[in-house]
């Protein structure tokens, strides 16, 4: 399977999310995972590379990956039909080597912030990957959610963003979440975003492979 995590615009918390699901799909379902560092600032790289020279075990891979070697990696990788792709995007549209990336998606988890501009990328972002590649449900995920955002400021975006899909239960902004690493999800994050991460697993990947 493979999943897509991406959005128009830088910060709205890929790599969080990134590093999220592949810790909880290797801790809690002992899911064989590869992570495709596809963003320009290899933020899950950097973690990865940094956890191995503390000498840790590494629970999955993480490979920076270009644009020009996305189609042999993924035959390479799918060899393996218990293997499970996590791509982290660049936070452009602007290349067309992405739409083999967009096309190859089985889902597509798209963080996103209650803010004008990134409600705008996000948009365009859902637009395009829609019209690439129909078949693959779209999931937005609000992330760093302030406590100053309002009601019907949510519920307006909540009611734009469900005509290209799904919008999840959110995450709060939290300093935590910059302890998340390669090697696991901190246990006072856990209560937070499990409900989040069980969803996602019970509604798109659990069912998808029972098919």
């Amino acid at each position: 399977m493979v999943i897509l995590i991406g959005n128009q615009k830088g910060g709205a918390g890929k790599s969080t999310i990134t590093l999220l699901l592949a810790n909880y799909l290797c801790e809690a379902h002992k899911r064989k995972v590869t992570v495709l560092d596809m963003d320009y600032q290899q933020s899950v790289s950097s973690k990865f590379e940094k956890a191995k020279i503390l000498e840790n075990e590494a629970p999955y891979e993480v490979i920076p990956a270009d644009l020009k070697h996305f189609p042999i990696l993924l035959k390479v990788l799918t060899k393996n039909p218990e293997e499970t792709v996590l791509i982290d995007l660049p936070g452009k549209m602007d290349d067309d080597g992405l739409i083999a990336v967009i096309l190859s998606g089985d889902l597509i988890l798209c963080p996103f912030n209650y803010d004008e501009f990134s409600v705008d990328s996000t948009l365009l972002f859902a637009m395009v990957a829609s019209k690439i590649n129909n078949r693959a449900p779209i999931v937005f995920i609000p992330n760093r959610i302030k406590s100053t955002v309002r009601y019907h400021t949510r519920n307006d975006v909540d009611k734009v963003l469900a005509k290209f899909g799904t919008v999840s239960a959110g995450i709060p902004d939290r300093i935590d979440f910059q302890r998340v690493d390669t090697l696991h999800i901190p246990a006072i994050l856990l209560p937070v975003v499990l409900p989040l991460l069980d969803h996602i697993y019970a509604n798109y990947i659990d069912r998808k492979e029972l098919k």
